[in-house]
């Protein structure tokens, strides 16, 4: 399965020169973790996370110190260039699904920008992934079977808990035409095939 196969678009995004509180609004507006960060010409040059926007806006609170919290300057930076990180992490629409996970796995980030040709076309996150996960077993076992029928094929599937257990293909080569049909439907998560029948 491919990213943009799976990942929400058009992305939300962000002006550099936004400010936090207006990057705020939109991370809470619409209940997600981080978005782009674009310039004028709409080039992505950084992401803004909860992460990032909660080290800046969380002003000490005087209760709390013995000795009283002084702000000489104002608690926070107020624009989204100034907290944004730099570098971020990004895949395209044909990055192999499994790969985003991994880099999202292995990293402290919970979505991934998808740029193609220079440009944001979506935003590949956890939750995405999830939702994919999530999906129920009849529903995934009626899209293999329609893509059998469409193939031209009368193979079997029964799928539990995402794994379709595939009947029919005879050879190597069918088994690997299956296996490329199943594997395209969102929430399979492995592919086994029957023994054959004998005698």
């Amino acid at each position: 399965m491919l990213v943009g196969e799976v990942m929400t678009s058009p992305a939300i995004t962000v002006q550099e020169t936004a400010t936090v509180k207006d990057a705020i609004e939109l991370l809470e507006q619409h209940s997600i973790a981080a978005m782009p960060v674009l310039d004028k010409q709409g080039n992505i040059v950084g992401v803004v996370s909860e992460a990032d926007v909660i080290r800046e806006m969380v002003v000490p609170d005087q209760r709390a110190h013995e000795v009283p919290v002084r702000l000489t300057a104002p608690p926070f930076r107020s624009r989204v260039v100034d907290v944004m990180s730099n570098h971020p992490l990004t895949v395209t629409s044909d990055t192999d699904l499994a790969q985003a996970a991994d880099l999202m796995t292995s990293t402290v980030v919970k979505s991934l920008p998808v740029v193609d040709r220079d440009r944001v076309v979506g935003v590949i996150s956890r939750r995405d992934i999830i939702r994919l996960l999530s999906r129920e077993d009849p529903r995934i076992e009626a899209e293999i079977d329609e893509l059998f029928r469409q193939a031209g094929q009368d193979w079997l599937v029964d799928v539990t808990d995402g794994i379709a257990l595939v009947e029919g293909p005879s050879d190597e080569r069918e088994r690997e035409v299956a296996r490329v049909l199943v594997c395209a439907v969102p929430g399979v998560v492995g592919v086994h095939f029957a023994s054959a029948r004998t005698g």
